[in-house]
């Protein structure tokens, strides 16, 4: 097990990712609760790989917010003790089904064969995780600002993207505005 507060060795410094740009080739479904399902199968799957390692784990993204559209993609976020102690969780995961797809200052993702699954590793304390549980918990409150995300959601999604990180890059306005409603309600503090 990984203890460490420290990480024993530095970070990559580069982006890597596995296969190049894709192309946005899915398009918004309405809320399936087989997403609250698909993500538990795979927590289940994730702390069955890792039981050596002391993690997080929790549903993010839109598949995470009842009543939100989304791609049927399901997106989970796994906090790690050490990001750059890929042995101790990257291998394992590998070994589970799970593809390699990022590796980034940070950050790794891997996903699912039939990319219907994406896993993002942070280690424990990324301001990222505590970014994204502010986004899922302000959304499953909020039906205005959730009826708001999904409009814009809808209004991109009809565009042709090449790359789905420019899609995701589209949304970041509306996500930032929204999250800053999330903090001001909760006085400041994040409500994750």
């Amino acid at each position: 097990m990984t203890n460490s507060s420290r990480p024993r060795r530095p970070d990559v410094t580069a982006v890597e990712i596995v296969g190049g740009p894709e192309a946005l080739e899915v398009g918004l479904h309405d809320h399936d609760p087989r997403w609250a399902e698909d993500y538990l199968d795979h927590r289940r799957r994730i702390l069955d790989a890792l039981t050596d390692v002391d993690i997080d784990v929790e549903h993010i993204g839109s598949t995470a917010v009842p009543g939100l559209a989304a791609k049927p993609i399901v997106d989970i976020v796994v906090v790690v003790p050490d990001i750059t102690a890929e042995e101790d969780y990257l291998d394992h995961l590998l070994a589970a089904g799970y593809e390699l797809r990022v590796r980034e200052p940070g950050h790794r993702l891997v996903r699912t064969p039939d990319r219907d699954v994406h896993v993002h590793l942070y280690e424990r304390g990324h301001g990222a995780v505590d970014e994204y549980l502010l986004l899922r918990d302000h959304l499953r409150a909020d039906a205005e600002d959730r009826a708001l995300y999904e409009g814009v959601k809808r209004s991109l999604i009809s565009r042709p993207w090449g790359d789905m990180n420019e899609y995701a890059d589209a949304k970041s306005d509306v996500i930032r505005a929204i999250k800053a409603r999330a903090r001001s309600r909760s006085g400041g503090h994040d409500v994750a």
